[in-house]
């Protein structure tokens, strides 16, 4: 066949209409983001209570820590697109993220001369290392699965991004809770176990995947460097990075400073590629995808205060009694994820039915549409404070009221980003630009520790916070009408009514892009 596969996504059977190896994908990923979250929703309060960190010195070390999460799927892609597969790379990092979510649960007596520290310090490296080779490369076998075109991708998509969303609002929940209830080591030891099962998961689904994910250049992988195999110097040369990440986490404005320098050789490498290498539409739809990627880090930065100052300002300045019960703060980090599962089906059901009306908004208004959410989520959080009263706490609802907007702004810019991501790149490209959108994401992470930081300055109370909020929240609203504004000269670039699969006849063989024609503000039909 022309791509090379041996099988149809639909080979091993479907269930739901989909292929069997997308709910392999699906249970997977869920796990991987039971952990994580698990681990995200006690970090913050972990830093501050545990190891004795200031609010401010905790949000950079946060930041840092998220940063490198996202930064680091650059090189997983690249490696696994190059080298190793998507599959295997998967593999390999859950199996890290394993062993870094059980160290995750040796927290010795606490504070910042316990040598258990340096073990804290480990464990963030191998999560951070082992998300590298897991996070872009899961998402890439899913859009393997179908054809460019199939009518099924955002669909599956949807379903996918359910799953991460159902495994972070019950790491959130459990993780969370048995942390902040009954000790540290409790809520990451169940995150480590979820990520267990997570790998299990995985390795038992491989035949449901009817070989998607595998390498390119399985003879490379089986040559000798030195008597060792290229496959093992790879897992070998990454077991090395981990000690390199196990310094870097310690130094935050060392991480600041590379990940402006690679930031600034990604992107030109990417608009180099783009301009000199691809042909002129697909030129412009890489230049798309950069500006719905620079889109997205003001996005990040706000969003991703939920695990620092919004976490932290839940703790101390939120009436947090629900029916007689005490919620330990970090379990609101589950709403968020509560909201997606429940929205998501709503917000697939609205853009279709625009669609079929030539009403739906295009990528880059979907975006605006987001940034302009995220920002009243901000303000409403300001207004239930000052509500309240100075020296009272805010009301839960607003709580509840903030992660609904950001929630709602998700919707339009996330799974929309991810889906035009590899949609608008040439296949080869594919695991390259999904790294460039999760460097996005580290960009904002940074940022955002230095936001949270700025709030948590060091003498600063709730006011503090509401100030910073209120200004970044009219920052947001201003940004989002202004994509809007400019949206169609972007969706122009995107092509979209020429866009076909890279090869012919192969509309059963899966591909690397995600997405389908309406999911970018088009309709597959009508072209309009």
């Amino acid at each position: 066949m022309a791509s090379g596969y041996q099988e149809s996504g639909d080979a091993r059977g479907t269930f739901l209409g989909h292929p069997k190896g997308l709910f392999v994908l699906f249970f997977a990923e869920m796990w991987e983001r039971f952990s994580y979250y698990g681990m995200r929703a006690l970090l913050i309060f972990y830093l501050v209570q545990h190891w004795m960190f200031s609010d401010s010195e905790a949000s950079v070390i946060y930041g840092a820590y998220t940063a490198l999460v996202y930064i680091t799927p650059v090189v997983g892609g690249y490696l696994a697109d190059r080298y190793l597969g998507q599959r295997k790379a998967v593999a390999f990092g859950a199996l890290l993220l394993t062993f870094g979510h059980f160290l995750m649960a040796f927290e010795g007596s606490g504070g910042q001369d316990d040598a258990a520290l340096n073990i804290f310090w480990l464990a963030l490296a191998f999560i951070i290392v082992g998300s590298g080779f897991l996070k872009a490369n899961i998402s890439v076998i899913v859009g393997q699965l179908y054809s460019r075109t199939d009518i099924r991708r955002d669909p599956a998509y949807t379903i996918f991004y359910m799953g991460i969303n159902l495994g972070a609002a019950l790491g959130a929940i459990i993780a969370g809770w048995l942390g902040q209830t009954y000790g540290w080591s409790y809520g990451f030891g169940a995150a480590g176990i979820g990520m267990l099962l997570g790998l299990i998961v995985f390795v038992w689904g491989k035949p449901l995947l009817v070989g998607r994910g595998e390498s390119s250049v399985p003879e490379r992988l089986e040559s000798k460097v030195g008597g060792i195999k290229f496959e093992w110097v790879l897992y070998i040369l990454s077991f090395a990075t981990v000690g390199l990440i196990w310094f870097l986490i310690q130094y935050q404005a060392l991480v600041g400073s590379l990940l402006g320098i690679a930031g600034v050789i990604l992107v030109a490498y990417v608009l180099f590629t783009a301009v000199v290498k691809l042909a002129p539409e697909d030129r412009d739809r890489i230049f798309a995808a950069m500006f719905l990627i620079f889109g997205s880090i003001l996005f990040w930065a706000l969003f991703e205060q939920a695990g620092s100052s919004l976490n932290l300002f839940t703790d101390r300045s939120v009436d947090r009694n629900l029916f007689g019960i005490d919620v330990p703060a970090s379990v609101f980090q589950s709403i968020n994820a509560i909201y997606i599962v429940l929205l998501a089906p709503v917000f697939a059901i609205l853009w279709t039915a625009l669609g079929r009306r030539g009403l739906e908004p295009s990528a880059p208004a979907k975006f605006g549409l987001g940034l302009i959410q995220l920002g009243a989520g901000f303000l409403v959080l300001v207004a239930g404070a000052l509500a309240a009263g100075t020296g009272n706490l805010t009301p839960v609802i607003f709580i509840f009221l903030i992660y609904l907007l950001h929630t709602t702004g998700e919707l339009c810019l996330s799974p929309v980003g991810l889906s035009a991501m590899n949609r608008l790149a040439p296949a080869h490209m594919a695991s390259l630009i999904m790294g460039t959108w999760f460097f996005a994401s580290a960009t904002g992470n940074f940022a955002a520790g230095l936001i949270a930081s700025a709030v948590g300055a060091e003498g600063a109370g709730p006011d503090r916070v509401l100030e910073v909020y209120s200004t970044v929240g009219w920052v947001a609203v201003g940004v989002g009408v202004g994509v809007i504004v400019i949206s169609p000269l972007i969706k122009k670039l995107m092509h979209l009514d020429t866009l076909a699969d890279d090869t012919i006849d192969d509309d059963l063989e899966g591909q690397r892009e995600i997405g389908e024609p309406g999911a970018a503000g088009i309709h597959p039909t009508t072209k309009s």
